[in-house]
């Protein structure tokens, strides 16, 4: 049965990439692309309908799927446009505030919502491995996670990074909004023993680079996760709008709900 998708801000460099990975799939039809209205004529060449709203095109798609990476505000617009028809709805988009979170849980009971700050497989092995890392070699080993972006990304450090470094936190029930440490200036003191630093690196066109770093006596191990392209995201964002189609609603799903 073919998974009929509705990709978000098809213009962009997340969305043409989606686009492009739909139409290769053999089990899955592009029902509906949607963009700004200023950016609306760069996708004249898609074979589907476009429009600037995406409640029009849930009128005219029941059952379609829809995949999104776009921002924080216009994430939530389309999952209360999702909520009203009850479409499946898939977010990869990351900066969303507690707040903002806590208002796509409550819009996941009324609709099938799928939200992760990483659509990479490999990342959300990490999400399982890290911990183990952690208990294993105790409480006498720094934590540190350092993440590498693009220069065009707005929000830092990363909802990948964020997410990993409370993996790590809970690996310990710590809080990592008690423990995180985001940025060192000047005369700060020696490490407390209860710290997990978060550092951002911005440059070029780097896609993604996320270390967690376990430094103890005499030793120091790093977990390195390099994504080499786009087509990681988007190939595990697909691969859930697959699996969300067939879920009911409930709950805010993620990466680790569909791998299990």
């Amino acid at each position: 049965m073919s998974t009929a998708v509705i990709v978000m801000g098809a213009a962009g460099r997340m969305g043409s990439t989606l686009t492009r990975l739909v139409a290769e799939q053999n089990d899955m039809n592009l029902a509906g692309a949607v963009e700004r209205k200023e950016a609306i004529g760069a996708l004249g060449g898609l074979n589907c309908p476009v429009r600037a709203d995406v409640g029009a095109l849930l009128a005219d798609t029941p059952g379609a799927v829809i995949v999104d990476f776009t921002s924080p505000e216009a994430s939530l617009a389309t999952a209360r446009a999702a909520r009203e028809v009850g479409a499946a709805h898939v977010i990869g988009t990351t900066g969303f505030s507690a707040a903002q979170k806590e208002e796509l849980e409550t819009l996941a009971a009324g609709t099938p919502v799928f939200w992760s700050p990483n659509m990479s497989v490999g990342v959300n092995v990490l999400l399982k491995v890290l911990p183990m890392l952690t208990r294993l070699l105790g409480e006498s080993y720094d934590l540190e996670m350092v993440e590498l972006h693009h220069n065009k990304k707005k929000d830092a450090p990363s909802g990948t990074a964020l997410r990993l470094a409370e993996c790590l936190a809970e690996a310990r029930n710590w809080r990592l909004e008690d423990t995180a440490r985001c940025c060192r200036e000047g005369l700060i003191g020696a490490r407390p023993e209860k710290e997990i630093g978060i550092q951002t690196v911005r440059g070029g066109d780097v896609v993604g680079v996320h270390t967690a770093y376990f430094m103890g006596p005499g030793e120091r191990i790093e977990v390195t996760h390099q994504a080499h392209s786009r087509e990681n995201f988007a190939g595990g964002a697909l691969r859930a709008a697959r699996w969300l189609a067939g879920q009911k609603p409930g709950k805010l799903y993620n990466m680790q709900d569909m791998l299990i």
